[in-house]
């Protein structure tokens, strides 16, 4: 430590404040925020530091700056705001923070409602911010339809409409505007609408609904049955939209539900929001942190950068962990809340802890999708097959995949064939085919016990490369044969599974029911490439080997020609056709002279025969 950082420690201030950490290049390396400054920067350089990040970070420190605050709240604000602009290396960092959009209500007469990036303070009302543009956008053209709200860009007055500034377009005459820019609807009644529209951006839509139903039955009683059918019909379609909306809470209150999953410096953050006991939206954050942040501190950066001045906070947080000063954080939290806010961290089993388990679970997908497309920008693996591993939840990349499949008729020319993908794709050097020898009959499970058998007392015994992955074509009854067979040979270390035909399921080992992978997914494609892949090769054979017993048959008919004899023929001229037509001397220097003549002869009789018929 220099002269410099240590006179600065000496005479740091009791007070609330933001200290920022310098490195020898003069460049911001940390911001934080104390509720009292001397005593927690110089906690960072007492001997016993817990973290290493901290270690790390303590070890980078060449100066220090220092900002005092009126308040905690103050200091805790200012933290967030240097964070976001200056983006210190040892902070938790939020990615992409500037391409969310937000829903803009205009600050007009007669208020525009659209998607922005931009937030221009002029008392225009911000919901958002959303993280799945295509379903915010969908949404928004929805509500705009039902509630009739303009989609011109217009400076729409009072003043402007006297004048006749403007004319109406094509949205009025189809019914999706009301015509405002004509005078056609009353200021009152177009930001009705408008303030209905904001009820469903908040979640608040069985408010809305009793709303429309009260308005609907008053119409109807003063016989305005025109403005009553109206309501109807936006009732309904709000009803179509909301029954979209899964109930997941029966207390019906409002409240977030925040998870993460980090590994490395990559952290994927789902927040819930769940409103009047309803799930009305997802969000996702991206952020960044050194590796070996503690959870809390991750958490408390999730709710700093995701609670932003236009989005509203519910009663409660149902959070994993406490966050770090999470006494500041509620104080700063119910400065902009409605009613007071709590962080709530279930311990036991309840619907609490239920929903926090499925925030958990799509933060884990959200984190293995950063995790692939990272591994796919770098070249190092191809993208399905870590799709594969996420999907199947294997120990590791399966980069050499061996399928088995069998193939027979009514349990004749019984055959399996065995195929080998190798990066995801076809190694054609390394197929290999079987010929059933100790089953009897229709059997495809002893079947596969014996392939199995076989392939892998051959590996075993030649020490050749063991696959990261075995499948198996069929559901529960071949995957069972297949580990039977494994465990009677001694091998413990493998990963397989089984690929039923009928829905596409994946049956994995000591898993009763079937696994469903997502159609759309990368990984089930790749299965069912090398299954279809399988299955062709183990088709092909079983008719080569049945058209070849066919032949065989037609051909030991003539006297003195064996099954043998038969098989060589086919097996040089290829096929009976060839036979047929070919020369007394092709088939001697095949069979010899004296079965040649016996072949031969037999097949021109045959065609005098016809002939003289």
């Amino acid at each position: 430590m220099n002269e410099t950082l240590k006179e600065k420690l000496e005479n740091l201030p009791s007070l609330p404040g933001i200290y920022q950490y310098f490195n020898d290049k003069g460049k911001v390396i940390y911001v934080g925020k104390a509720k009292n400054l001397k005593n927690r920067v110089r906690s960072y350089f007492h001997k016993n530091i817990d973290s290493p990040k901290t270690e790390i970070l303590v070890s980078k420190i060449e100066d220090l700056q220092i900002i005092v605050t009126d308040s905690e709240i103050e200091a805790l604000v200012l933290e967030n705001n240097l964070i976001k602009e200056l983006k210190p290396r040892y902070n938790v960092l939020l990615k992409d923070d500037k391409s969310f959009p937000y829903i803009r209500v205009t600050n007009e007469p007669f208020p525009q409602i659209f998607p922005t990036r931009n937030i221009v303070k002029d008392g225009s009302r911000y919901f958002g911010p959303y993280t799945d543009v295509k379903n915010m956008k969908s949404s928004l053209r929805l509500i705009t339809k039902i509630f009739k709200i303009r989609s011109c860009k217009f400076d729409i007055t009072e003043e402007a409409v006297e004048k006749k500034k403007f004319k109406i377009c094509l949205d009025y005459h189809i019914k999706k505007c009301e015509g405002p820019c004509e005078g056609l609807v009353s200021r009152e009644r177009y930001n009705s609408m408008v303030n209905q529209a904001v009820k469903v951006f908040r979640g608040k839509t069985e408010e809305l609904l009793d709303e429309l139903k009260k308005q609907m039955a008053e119409a109807s009683s003063n016989l305005e049955f025109e403005k009553a059918a109206e309501l109807r019909d936006r009732l309904e379609q709000l009803q179509v939209y909301t029954s979209k909306q899964k109930v997941v809470s029966a207390d019906l209150e409002d409240r977030d539900i925040i998870s993460a999953a980090f590994e490395g410096k990559e952290v994927a953050a789902t927040i819930l929001n769940i409103r009047a006991g309803k799930l009305v939206g997802k969000r996702q954050l991206t952020l960044a942190a050194e590796e070996n942040t503690e959870p809390p501190q991750i958490y408390s950066a999730i709710i700093k950068f995701y609670y932003t001045e236009f989005v509203e906070v519910p009663k409660e947080i149902i959070l994993e962990v406490e966050p770090e000063d999470s006494e500041s954080l509620l104080e700063w939290l119910n400065t902009k809340a409605v009613k007071k806010t709590n962080f709530i961290i279930p311990q036991r089993q309840s619907e609490a802890k239920s929903l926090l388990v499925m925030c958990k679970q799509n933060a884990i997908l959200a984190l293995k999708e950063i995790q692939l497309q990272k591994m796919k920008k770098e070249g190092n693996v191809p993208y399905v097959l870590s799709a594969l591993q996420r999907d199947l939840r294997l120990k590791k990349l399966p980069r050499l995949i061996e399928c088995f499949d069998n193939s027979n008729l009514q349990g004749s020319d019984a055959v399996a064939s065995m195929v080998v993908f190798a990066d995801g794709k076809p190694k054609k050097s390394l197929y290999r085919k079987f010929i059933i020898k100790t089953v009897e009959g229709p059997d495809d499970f002893a079947s596969m016990r014996e392939i199995i058998h076989r392939r892998y007392s051959r590996v075993m015994e030649e020490k050749l490369p063991f696959p990261d992955l075995i499948m198996v074509d069929g559901g529960k009854g071949q995957l069972s044969s297949a580990i039977e067979t494994l465990d009677e040979l001694g091998i413990k270390s493998y990963e397989i599974i089984g690929l039923a035909k009928r829905l596409e399921e994946v049956f994995l080992p000591g898993e009763s029911e079937a696994q469903s992978i997502p159609k759309t997914s990368s990984s089930l494609k790749l299965l069912q490439h090398v299954r279809d892949e399988a299955h062709r090769f183990a088709i092909t054979f079983h008719r080569e080997r049945r058209s070849k017993r066919t032949f065989a048959t037609e051909l030991t008919e003539i006297k003195g020609i064996g099954e043998k004899v038969a098989q060589k023929l086919l097996a040089e001229l290829g096929s009976l056709e060839a036979i047929k037509t070919a020369s007394e001397e092709s088939l001697a220097k095949v069979i010899g002279a004296a079965k040649a003549k016996l072949v031969y002869e037999h097949y021109r009789s045959s065609e005098n025969e016809v002939i003289s018929n």
